[in-house]
């Protein structure tokens, strides 16, 4: 019976592929495995997949994790504060003109890439703006009240000093307008 199919003709390939002699198989279909197979098991095994894979080997022996681990703003996580997380809604903002509308001049599309800002909305019900305390990291939005906490990892990385809030005493709602940091700043104007 010949039977051709993606993970014999990767192991097919493997076998091309590799320095190493490698032992016939047998070409019966049933005996084949096709969940463990990808485009990674093309070629020689590697001497880094054996073992311990390399994300988690440690630098030093005492150390339980690298800081490429640990999430920013898991210091504010507190579970026994019993104070309930606010309604919230995250905005993305872009700048747009006539000629982005009508032209596309500018090369802008929807996407959230040619975003400039991002708009946090928090409602809070019975709060004074006296009241609120908001903390701003990069990837990380802390906003604490009498009633209220707010956690938030925010979707981009942002510029930390170059951000506005307003609270709104009429709707009950802090508006919080973040200017986000792009690696490719220099090609969306």
């Amino acid at each position: 019976m010949d039977c051709l199919s993606s993970a014999q003709s990767l192991r097919a390939l493997s076998a091309l592929l590799s320095t190493q002699e490698v032992e016939e198989e047998d070409d019966d279909c049933k005996n084949v495995t096709f969940a463990g197979m990808g485009p990674g098991h093309i070629g020689p095994p590697s001497k880094k997949d054996k073992g311990v894979p390399s994300a988690y080997k440690k630098k030093n022996g005492k150390d339980i994790w690298s800081e490429e681990e640990v999430a920013e703003g898991s210091q504010y996580d507190d579970l026994t504060d019993p104070r309930p997380q606010p309604e919230y809604e995250i905005v993305l903002k872009q700048s747009v003109g006539t000629e982005d509308l009508f032209l596309g001049l500018s090369g802008k599309g929807p996407s959230s890439m040619c975003c400039e800002a991002m708009l946090v909305k928090i409602k809070l019900p019975d709060t004074k703006a006296t009241d609120v305390i908001l903390d701003v990291k990069e990837k990380f939005l802390d906003l604490r009240t009498p009633r209220y906490k707010l956690g938030l990892h925010l979707p981009h990385p942002i510029h930390s000093k170059e951000g506005k809030a307003k609270f709104f005493s009429e709707k009950e709602e802090l508006e919080v307008t973040l200017l986000m940091k792009r690696p490719t700043d220099f090609i969306n104007m």
